[in-house]
């Protein structure tokens, strides 16, 4: 299994903090936010190597990082060829440009490179296996349906297949939202091809996920404890406030 982090935003809300800085590589505590999620990869054995998509800008930043993470699987550095915000790839453009550039064919977990939570990664892929050939997303109960306006919000049934969803809707039918995290057998990745070839909106993951729903069942698995999604000054704040709990 290939793990890709989607690191290769331009982060405007976080500006000045990230003009020439990567969001995934600021610090929490003492340690880099990438490095959270590196060390959950590095917890699961089917995970033979670990893609990093940043961009043209700041790939330098995570070569300097690179030689100083220790990780247990490969780590490869993937390069969008983009340079500014205006020319970005977005989220699923990035992930459609990573399974081409690498030949990515088999099973791939999907991550966000800006999310910190609770939770083993091995507990979402034992549900993912236990559905496959299925795809998977990580879900949160954000516990605020003024809050999920931010997010993209899901509706499950009893089974945890997902039967609704809403990319920031004025009006959330529920406080499920999708975290940056998914599980895509490779039987899905076809779907992926499909999608690059049809819609235009290759920005937010979830616009995806509402049109892979209407083409295939998808599963949600729901994280307890915290999550956090740091896209603004007052996220990144409150999440190093609580750096000595991590």
């Amino acid at each position: 299994m290939k793990a890709l982090v989607l690191a290769a935003g331009y982060a405007t809300r976080l500006y000045p903090l990230t003009i020439e800085y990567p969001k995934p590589l600021l610090k929490v505590g003492d340690r880099p936010i990438v490095n959270y999620i590196l060390e959950k990869l590095d917890a699961i054995d089917a995970v033979d190597e670990i893609f990093v998509v940043t961009n043209t800008k700041f790939i330098a930043r995570f070569r300097q990082w690179k030689k100083k993470i220790k990780s247990s699987k490969r780590i490869t550095l993937i390069d969008d060829l983009t340079r500014d915000y205006k020319h970005r790839r977005g989220a699923i453009g990035d992930m459609i440009f990573a399974i081409r550039k690498k030949h990515i064919k088999g099973d791939l977990l999907v991550i966000g490179g800006d999310n910190i939570f609770d939770g083993s990664l091995n507990k979402f892929l034992r549900f993912a296996r236990s559905h496959r050939p299925h795809p998977l997303i990580g879900v949160f109960n954000i516990r605020s349906k003024a809050k999920a306006r931010c997010y993209g919000v899901v509706g499950l049934d009893k089974k945890k297949r997902l039967v609704a969803f809403q990319e920031k809707p004025v009006k959330p039918h529920s406080a499920l939202v999708a975290m940056c995290l998914y599980f895509f057998p490779k039987r899905s990745l076809g779907l992926i091809d499909e999608y690059a070839r049809t819609a235009d909106k290759q920005d937010a993951t979830g616009f995806y996920i509402d049109w892979l729903s209407k083409r295939a069942s998808v599963y949600g698995y729901v994280f307890h404890g915290r999550w956090y999604d740091i896209g603004s000054p007052k996220i990144y704040k409150e999440v190093n406030k609580k750096n000595g709990e991590w």
